[in-house]
């Protein structure tokens, strides 16, 4: 069932949105060559500790997964997707890293995630994530009152595909709220006009997630989480959480 949310529940979601923003920040601000993971790991959990906030990541089991997530945020370095366990493993110079992130604040949910290189980008990968940051925004732009959920599917996966990128929609966004996944799925790619009318109040996470070597197909290692190219291509994950409003969509979850 798709809930839609008061102004004051939108609020709450904000409140959320920025202790995640605040997390992202750090984290990325943490993460030079020779850190290890885990100790991102570490920077987000005393972000989410020092707001009164807890993860939505920690613990979390969904059907696919064979064992609960063990982390606070998904750190996903060069090849890998989505879901990368943060591990002893140290940054180099020039990975890309995706970091996805919640919080729970006050029963309310928010969900993000940035891509971004340890060091300068090479050019390739800073076409890469561009384009991520590219889709996320003309979905966002996409997701107005009176539009379909096929109108933001269809804006994400138009700008991936002209990039050359590979798309996979077996995971992408979704509602957002007292849990962090609800009704309804927004897809990375899809036909305009098609779905869900979207109505004030609602409330989603748009999360595009491309793949350079331009395959749609992925793999999932053996701790049943981390999602990688199958071609062994670098991949890139953004996303942020927004309401839709009668003024236009509006982000919780930026800075």
């Amino acid at each position: 069932m798709v809930e839609i949310k008061t102004r004051g529940e939108i609020d709450a979601i904000r409140a959320a949105g920025q202790v995640v923003a605040r997390a992202l920040a750090a984290v990325r601000d943490h993460a030079t060559a020779r850190t290890r993971l885990a100790e991102l790991d570490e920077v987000a959990r005393s972000v989410l500790a020092a707001a009164g906030a807890s993860s939505p990541f920690l613990g979390y089991q969904p059907s696919f997964a064979p064992v609960p997530f063990p982390a606070v945020i998904c750190a996903s370095l060069n090849d890998a997707a989505l879901h990368g366990i943060p591990g002893r493993r140290r940054l180099a110079q020039g990975d890309l890293v995706s970091i996805d992130c919640g919080a729970t604040l006050d029963g309310w949910v928010a969900d993000a995630a940035i891509s971004f290189t340890v060091g300068p980008p090479n050019a390739a990968d800073d076409r890469l994530i561009g384009t991520a940051r590219a889709a996320l925004e003309a979905g966002i732009g996409a997701a107005v009152a009176g539009a379909r959920i096929g109108d933001v599917s269809a804006a994400i996966g138009a700008v991936g595909r002209a990039g050359g990128y590979g798309i996979n929609t077996d995971f992408g966004g979704h509602g957002v709220g007292r849990s962090m996944h609800e009704s309804p799925s927004v897809p990375n790619e899809g036909r305009a006009g098609r779905g869900m009318v979207l109505s004030p109040g609602l409330v989603v996470a748009i999360e595009p997630w491309f793949m350079a070597g331009g395959s749609d197909k992925y793999q999932i290692d053996d701790d049943g989480w981390t999602i990688r190219t199958t071609d062994g291509s670098r991949a890139a994950h953004v996303e942020h959480t927004i309401a839709v409003t009668e003024d236009g969509p509006v982000v919780l979850t930026a800075a």
